[in-house]
C-alpha cells in the first residue's frame, strides 16, 4: 500500500488571518475556505497542503511538530517574517544552533534553517 503526506493540519482560532500569513510566508495561496476549514497549498494538485481548523482552547505548551524552513538566506528570511507579524522564540533552540525559532500569529512555533541541499545535510 502506498502513502503519501496529503496536509499538515494546524488548529488555530483566526483560520483566515493563520492561513494569510503562511500564503505570505511560503508563496502559496489559499484554495479552500469555510468556517470549519481553510486548505493553503502551492497549487491544487501539489502536496502537501496546510489546513487550519478552528479550536476553542489557547495554545498553552511548545508544540510537538513544527514546520522547518530552508531559505536561500536566512537572516533575510527571517527578517522577511518577522515583518509578516512573526515574533522570535527561542524554545528548544540552543545559542549555537544553525537555525532561528519564529512563532506564527498564534505562536506556533517553526524553523528557520541554514540554507540546506539535502534532507540529511
Amino acid at each position: 500500500m502506498a502513502v503519501s503526506c496529503y496536509s499538515i493540519v494546524v488548529d488555530a482560532h483566526d483560520l483566515p488571518s493563520q492561513a494569510r500569513f503562511w500564503c505570505r510566508v511560503l508563496d502559496w495561496k489559499v484554495l479552500f475556505e469555510a468556517d470549519d476549514e481553510v486548505v493553503i497549498g502551492a497549487d491544487k494538485d501539489a502536496v502537501p497542503g496546510i489546513t487550519f481548523v478552528p479550536v476553542p482552547e489557547e495554545k498553552t505548551v511548545k508544540n510537538r511538530l513544527h514546520i522547518d524552513l530552508a531559505p536561500d538566506d536566512q537572516a533575510v528570511e527571517v527578517a522577511r517574517i518577522i515583518g509578516l507579524g512573526a515574533t522570535r522564540s527561542d524554545v528548544g533552540r540552543r545559542a549555537d544552533a544553525g537555525w532561528v525559532v519564529p512563532a506564527d500569529l498564534e505562536g506556533n512555533e517553526f524553523c528557520v534553517l541554514s540554507p540546506k541541499n539535502s534532507l540529511i545535510g
